[in-house]
């Protein structure tokens, strides 16, 4: 059981990883490192268990830990009488995540805001056969969508920020 949850692990970092390289643009390792950050958890994760894990040298592995800590993405802490570092997922990270989603999708809104003003405008003043007038349906629907995702997002941004939860 224990080497099944230990191979469900190693797939998780790499698929984790194959994602978050083209989220976060980062280089190959430096995604998985991450990864597998993530799925150890608050316990920590240490310099030499990253070694092995991910079957990398010891120098790419603490570049790519610096550039990670570089961009607040990790951090570290250590315990009493033990000389390592046990890596951590920086809970800024994620609200940073967070408030690039809720930046996006106010973008999106406005855009799709002033498409249907236009649109509005148009079926008004432009056209006359009602077989030609835009339909709005699409546009209303999509910034309720964003509206209510926006509303949940910044929900769990503030369960983050109050510490409801530890990642």
């Amino acid at each position: 059981m224990k080497k099944n949850l230990c191979q469900e692990k190693m797939n998780l970092v790499e698929k984790l990883g194959v994602h978050l390289e083209g989220r976060e643009q980062l280089a190959p390792v430096a995604s998985r490192i991450l990864s597998y950050i993530i799925l150890t958890g608050k316990r920590g994760a240490t310099f030499e268990d990253m070694v092995t894990a991910l079957c990398a040298s010891k120098s790419t592995i603490s570049t790519h830990l610096n550039h990670l800590q570089d961009l607040n993405k990790i951090e570290y802490f250590t315990k009493t009488g033990d000389r390592k570092k046990y890596f951590i997922i920086n809970k800024n990270t994620i609200i940073q995540h967070v408030d690039r989603m809720i930046s996006h999708w106010d973008e999106e809104r406005a855009i799709h805001l002033e498409i249907k003003a236009y649109k509005e405008i148009q079926n008004e003043i432009k056209i006359d056969n009602n077989d030609e007038k835009f339909d709005l349906t699409f546009h209303n629907d999509y910034v309720k969508f964003v509206d209510e995702a926006t509303v949940s997002v910044k929900e769990l941004r503030e369960k983050l920020i109050n510490k409801k939860f530890h990642i």
